[in-house]
Formats: C-alpha cells, sequence, structure tokens
C-alpha cells in the first residue's frame, strides 16, 4: 500500500500517476493541459480550480478533473490542502479595491490552503513583466531589482513574496515573468480588432519597446517548469522580438492587410487613449530569455511575432 508519509507513496516510479491541479484554467491553463498530455497522460492526472459551475463540463471534456472553489472565499479552497503533487497557479489577483491596491488576497488564500497539509513538491507561478516598472528600453534579465508602476503591477510582487515565503516550506517555486501574450485563437489575442478601430500609436522618437510571448509557448514554460525549474527561481518567458510597439503595430497590420494605425507625439496621445492603454506606452524594456532557454531547455515554436501573427505560423 502506498505510504502516508510522502506524497508519491511507495510505489514504484513507473505506477506512479503524479497529480497536478491548475488554478486558474483559463486560456493558457488549457493550453498547459494539453503540454502536459491530458486527456490521455499517464505521467500526470490532471484537476483545475473553477468557481464557475459552467465550466465544469468543459474541464470534464478536456480530460481535467474539476474542484468548484473560489479564491475570493478561504473556506472553500481548504480542499486543496495535500490534494496535488504540482501546482501550477494561473489566477489573477483582483481588480482595484480599496485598501487592498499592493496587496494579492487570493494568492494569500491559496498559500494557505498549501501549507494546511503536505505541501507541494513543485508549484509554477505566472506573474508579470510589469514588476519591472519603466526600464527606459534596457535589456532586463532576472537579477533586476523589481520597480513596480502601476497597483497591478504591485499585487504581482505581492504574490512573488507569498511564493517564496511557501518555497521556505520545501516547495520547488518557479515565478515566470509573462509578457503580452498573443495568438490568433485566444480571444483578443491579435491586434486585428485594434487595427481595424485606428487606434493610434506613439510617435517613433516617443515609442517604447514591448515584449510578447505566443500563448502556446507560454503553456511550453509552464509545463517544463513543472518539471525542471530550478528552486525559488524567476523566468522571464519571452520571445525574441525586438521591435517598439509601433513597429510591432504596423508589422501586424502588413501581416493581415489593414492600414497602418496613426502616430501621435506622448503629449496628444495623453489626451486620446485610455488611462489602461496609456500605462504600457509609459514602461520600456527588453527582455532577456536566456534562463528560459538554458533552464527550461525551452525551444520556441515562434520565435518572433512574425511567427504567430503570418498566416502560416496560425495553423501550426
Amino acid at each position: 500500500m502506498p505510504s502516508n508519509q510522502t506524497p508519491l507513496g511507495a510505489l514504484p516510479a513507473r505506477f506512479r500517476r503524479q497529480r497536478v491541479l491548475i488554478v486558474g484554467c483559463g486560456d493558457v491553463g488549457l493550453r498547459t493541459a494539453v503540454e502536459l498530455g491530458a486527456p490521455h497522460s499517464q505521467r500526470v492526472r490532471l484537476m483545475a480550480l473553477t468557481s464557475s459551475p459552467d465550466r465544469v463540463r468543459l474541464l470534464r471534456a478536456c480530460g481535467i478533473t474539476p474542484l468548484q472553489g473560489n479564491l475570493d472565499n478561504p473556506a472553500s479552497i481548504q480542499r486543496l490542502a495535500g490534494i496535488a503533487h504540482r501546482v501550477i497557479h494561473l489566477a489573477p489577483p483582483p481588480t482595484d479595491r480599496a485598501g487592498a491596491f499592493e496587496r494579492d488576497p487570493r494568492s494569500l488564500v491559496l498559500v494557505r490552503a498549501l501549507r494546511l497539509r503536505t505541501p507541494p513538491l513543485a508549484l509554477v507561478y505566472g506573474s508579470t513583466t510589469g514588476v519591472y516598472g519603466d526600464c527606459g528600453g534596457q535589456r532586463v534579465d532576472e537579477t533586476r531589482a523589481v520597480n513596480p508602476h502601476t497597483p497591478r503591477a504591485q499585487r504581482r510582487v505581492d504574490a512573488e513574496k507569498l511564493m517564496r515565503f511557501l518555497g521556505r516550506s520545501g516547495v520547488r517555486v518557479s515565478v515566470l515573468r509573462i509578457p503580452g501574450i498573443y495568438a490568433a485563437d485566444r480571444e483578443g489575442g491579435t491586434p486585428r480588432e485594434r487595427l481595424l478601430k485606428g487606434t493610434p500609436v506613439l510617435a517613433a522618437k516617443d515609442d517604447v519597446y514591448t515584449n510578447h510571448i505566443h500563448a502556446n509557448d507560454l503553456a511550453r514554460a509552464c509545463a517544463a517548469a513543472l518539471w525542471r525549474g530550478k528552486p525559488q527561481r524567476v523566468v522571464n518567458v519571452t520571445d525574441d522580438t525586438d521591435l517598439k510597439m509601433g513597429d510591432y503595430f504596423d508589422l501586424a497590420a502588413s501581416l493581415f492587410g489593414l492600414p497602418k494605425p496613426p502616430r501621435l507625439p506622448r503629449d496628444q496621445a495623453s489626451s486620446a487613449l485610455p488611462l489602461m492603454l496609456l500605462s504600457f506606452m509609459s514602461e520600456s524594456r527588453r527582455l532577456d530569455n536566456t534562463r528560459m532557454k538554458q533552464e527550461l531547455r525551452l525551444k520556441l515554436r515562434f520565435p518572433h511575432v512574425r511567427d504567430g501573427l503570418s498566416p502560416q505560423g496560425q495553423l501550426i
């Protein structure tokens, strides 16, 4: 009989089937499930936390066992204690609310639940590259100190700290810092709608560097980190593209056969564009992905946004 003292029990390795829990199983979570072999994997049994009864059927159809619970309701999360050998945490923090601008209470609830019994062997957390703040277009690797400029990024920094705290319990934590996610088969996953609206971009002299990752490559990174990630390690998950934001939209327009967006100087853009969009236009950095390639041994299927946005790339 399996032992109750270890998460894997005493069965021979060939008979062990590890339980993987996905928290925040949206588009990227489902893609990660595919990378892990659902629904036919002999290696893992996949589970996903969901707060939506309507999503239960979809998860089951994808070979994933649904667990109903809500990170905003701590009592409903306690059942997660000791349930999984490995965890992928992709749930976003809550949006702005009074008194909690810099905290991620959802990650706190998850960490407390996982610590109630034997913690998982490994956890992968999907953070954001926004934690670096504005870097003036400099090349940025994982050793750079965080400098979040928005409440949204501050909450991610708080979540990263919580994951490191969990790592003190012996959990091998991997923090993936993720830039803009795109894919043709992802809702809002390409610039097409924005190009059709004619939304302006910054003039060349005011433009900022932007970073991207295809949703399928991100899913592969999540799966790789689950098995290969080093303990308490931060990894930039980004492709090889080196473009400013306006040039990115110009490239997309050419690939889609649409007009290029108009260019505005920053002083005019501040009154013509939404605050959320302006916040992205206020930060410039070029991410280094050496650690992703060397430590996770990830070979990108879409090394440049051109590969993922072109009609040929969308068929892969």
